[in-house]
C-alpha cells in the first residue's frame, strides 16, 4: 500500500479545538494539495474527526475523486497502528489527514525517517 500521510492545512487558533476550521490560507493550501495529490490516484482519503482535518481531506478527496472516510482512530494522539488499522481494506493508495506531532511520529514508525510536517505538509510512504 502507498500511504500519503498529510498534516491538515493551516487553521487559525480558537476554541473549542476540535471545531477550528481552516483559515482562508488553509483553504487555499487544501485546494492546492488536492490538485497535487490527485496525481497519486488515491482510492481512499482518511481524516481525523477534527474539523480542520475533515476540511483538508474533503478537498483532497474531491480533487482525486476518492472515497472520504472520517475515522476516530486518527484523532490527536494517533499512532502508526491506528492508521494502519484505519487504512486496512485493500486500497492501493491511501491518503491520511491527521495532526502534529502524530504525523512525524507515524512517519518515523513506518520507516520514513524523521520529518517535520508543516501545515499541509505530506510524505509518501510505501507500506508492505
Amino acid at each position: 500500500m502507498r500511504l500519503i500521510l498529510v498534516r491538515h492545512a493551516h487553521a487559525d487558533p480558537g476554541e473549542p479545538d476540535e471545531l477550528r476550521p481552516l483559515s482562508p490560507r488553509g483553504r487555499e493550501e487544501a485546494r492546492a494539495l488536492g490538485e497535487r495529490l490527485a496525481a497519486e490516484q488515491p482510492e481512499l482519503v482518511l481524516a481525523s474527526p477534527l474539523l480542520r482535518a475533515r476540511e483538508t481531506a474533503a478537498a483532497i478527496a474531491k480533487a482525486a475523486g476518492a472515497e472520504l472516510r472520517i475515522d476516530e482512530r486518527l484523532a490527536p494522539g494517533a499512532a502508526a497502528e491506528d492508521l494502519l488499522g484505519a487504512a486496512a481494506g485493500g486500497a492501493a493508495t491511501v491518503v491520511a489527514v491527521g495532526h502534529q506531532p502524530d504525523c512525524s511520529e507515524i512517519a518515523a514508525a513506518l520507516g520514513a525517517g524523521e520529518r517535520d510536517f508543516a501545515p499541509a505538509g505530506f510524505a509518501a510512504i510505501d507500506v508492505p
